[in-house]
């Protein structure tokens, strides 16, 4: 296959929506092996019936992928309707490997893909992951030392009532599952920011848990407060809807960072409260949030991949978070639209997630975008 096949819809029921997939994609080649399937949330009690029937339609038997409360697919990006994207891909069997569920123990990857996996030089990971699962963001670290010279990449199921599904050969919830690639299959992939640092970067020297006591030893607070001006002093409910912790990746060679939400203030004590753990020690460095800065760094990226890409791109996997889209770039699909103004047109599948995973890390307010060449 010169390119993965694609087919994407909109419609009033599942039903309906598999037809339109299946006559979308039309023959189908005999070298078509895997299958990436996202489907709206609204679908998820029907996330067995679509998978079984794409199964028997497409010949296809391993699928991977998961419910969104919004898609995209090529320049498309659904919201708020009944969706399905499907892209079939080539891939030999030799050359990758269905994780199954793992809810709390990476004790359940079968002794066969961890030989498997120990046999490659690295191995490329998708990812797709329960939200309602307390031991997500450890696990994928477990998974990041278990999986030999390992690159993981994905993203978080959204839904907004019923539960979330991961689908990895069959239809799963509660814990995270995909697929490892082996070097074999040629893919590049990049990240980028929803936000932009406001200042410089700064070390924790006091905290528990999820408070921030003090920054460079100085109240926690008031370091904030200089670096964003006083906005958060008048009013931090209204300056958390733009304002972020960065969580400095000191694993990382770049000025890589993780956002999390500001959840509470203390003013008399002069701290604050942010949606993840903190460390003694660690760098933290505080981001606003806004549209420009946004498209200005997915336009970096997108320059970064084009540079790198040598041969035709066969297809890709683009996991945005539910920030993004039209809440930062426009109600026209603009976001999905800027990767094919750089890149050209290729098959592209994915949706807007509660959280992205990239190199083996939980972001937030990012964009995951892979090619594979």
């Amino acid at each position: 296959m010169k390119q993965f096949l694609l087919a994407h819809s909109t419609a009033q029921s599942s039903e309906q929506l598999l037809a339109n997939c299946i006559q979308q994609l039309g023959e189908i080649p005999a070298e078509a092996s895997f299958g990436f399937l996202y489907i709206s949330d609204a679908l998820a009690s029907q996330a067995d019936t679509i998978l079984a029937s794409l199964k028997q339609a497409t010949g296809v038997q391993h699928w991977v992928g998961s419910t969104g409360i919004a898609l995209l697919a090529t320049n498309q990006e659904y919201y708020s309707e009944f969706a399905m994207v499907v892209m079939l891909a080539d891939f030999s069997s030799d050359d990758f490997r269905i994780l199954p569920n793992i809810d709390n123990s990476t004790e359940v990857i079968p002794a066969d893909s961890l030989d498997w996996l120990k046999g490659n030089d690295f191995n490329v990971g998708l990812l797709h992951a329960d939200p309602e699962n307390p031991y997500v963001q450890p696990l994928i670290h477990q998974l990041g030392e278990v999986i030999p010279n390992s690159f993981l990449l994905g993203g978080i199921s959204s839904a907004a009532t019923q539960h979330n599904i991961q689908f990895a050969d069959s239809a799963l919830h509660g814990g995270i599952s995909g697929v490892v690639f082996s070097p074999a299959i040629r893919l590049l992939s990049n990240l980028t920011q929803g936000c932009t640092p406001i200042g410089p970067k700064h070390r924790i020297t006091e905290s528990n848990k999820n408070l921030a006591y003090t920054l460079d030893n100085k109240p926690a607070l008031e370091v904030l407060t200089d670096d964003t001006g006083e906005v958060i002093a008048r009013d931090w409910q209204q300056a958390a809807n733009y304002i972020f912790a960065g969580l400095v990746n000191q694993q990382s060679d770049t000025d890589d960072y993780t956002v999390r939400q500001l959840i509470g203030v203390d003013i008399e004590q002069k701290r604050f409260a942010v949606s993840d753990y903190l460390e003694q020690g660690q760098e933290i460095i505080f981001c606003r949030r806004d549209g420009n800065s946004a498209q200005q760094d997915m336009q970096r990226m997108l320059q970064q991949l084009k540079s790198r890409v040598d041969s035709p791109i066969k297809g890709g996997i683009y996991i945005s978070c539910l920030g993004r889209g039209r809440q930062q770039f426009g109600t026209n699909s603009e976001e999905v639209r800027l990767i094919h103004t750089t890149l050209g047109e290729f098959p592209l599948a994915g949706f807007f997630a509660n959280g992205e995973i990239h190199r083996s890390m939980l972001y937030g307010f990012t964009g995951v975008l892979t090619l594979f060449v």
